[in-house]
């Protein structure tokens, strides 16, 4: 049981690094450098397609990581 909960673990941290480099940059662009991605930090861009996917993977695989190091740590 614990060595599947290792390899989960692993298996999770992979897929979550992956999600986190594929994203695309909050201040991408001119006006991103400009007014210092301001917009997106105050929430007034949605992020829409392909970054909406790996966002919410992102935190999907964050949670998941989350539950699996608890569950290794302190169940097993």
């Amino acid at each position: 049981m614990q060595m599947a909960v290792n390899i989960l673990l692993v298996i999770d941290a992979l897929i979550m690094i992956v999600f986190v480099l594929l994203q695309s940059g909050k201040s991408a662009g001119l006006s991103g450098a400009i007014s210092g991605g301001a917009e997106q930090l105050f929430g007034k861009q949605k992020a829409k397609g392909l970054d909406l996917f790996l966002h919410r993977g992102t935190v999907v695989t964050g949670i998941l990581f989350f539950l699996l190091a608890f569950l290794s740590a302190y169940v097993i």
